[in-house]
């Protein structure tokens, strides 16, 4: 059985993120491996025909701080049960930003929530799950939505 060492959660504070948490949490525990947590705010782009308008520094600024506090709340709910546990702060384009941190700080293990959106959603949206397990240099244990299950 593989040994892991430093278990990686993305988090986007939704409810599937959570459970993804709680395992991660778990096997971190059961594994004595360390923990990082991160999350990537988006950066607003606004595409019109013939222009872009991207976030300024004003308009970044209070996002960011925004996701600092969600992610800071998050982090110091789990140290309450890893003390060690880390996280990672980050912004642009979720997915990206996901593997540069997968390949900066190389983790055994990503383990990540599923929203679970099928259909024309996914197909639109994306998914951001499917990219990382598609792309991820290391194993990613995904963590289907409580909602979406048939226990």
């Amino acid at each position: 059985m593989a040994e892991f060492k430093h278990v990686f959660v993305p988090i986007d504070f939704a409810e599937s993120s959570q459970e993804a948490l709680e395992a991660a949490i778990t096997l971190a525990s059961k594994f004595g491996a360390s923990l990082t947590l991160v999350h990537v705010y988006d950066i607003p782009v606004y595409g019109y025909e013939g222009a872009a308008l991207l976030a300024t520094a004003e308009w970044l600024a209070p996002i960011e701080a925004a996701a600092r506090q969600r992610l800071d709340a998050a982090l110091a709910d789990v140290r309450k049960r890893l003390p060690a546990a880390k996280a990672v702060l980050r912004g642009g384009l979720v997915a990206g930003e996901i593997l540069a941190a997968i390949d900066e700080l190389r983790p055994d293990l990503v383990v990540m929530g599923t929203h679970g959106r099928h259909g024309l959603s996914r197909a639109l949206l994306g998914s951001v799950a499917e990219k990382i397990v598609r792309l991820s240099p290391v194993p990613v244990l995904t963590v289907p939505h409580r909602a979406r299950r048939t226990d």
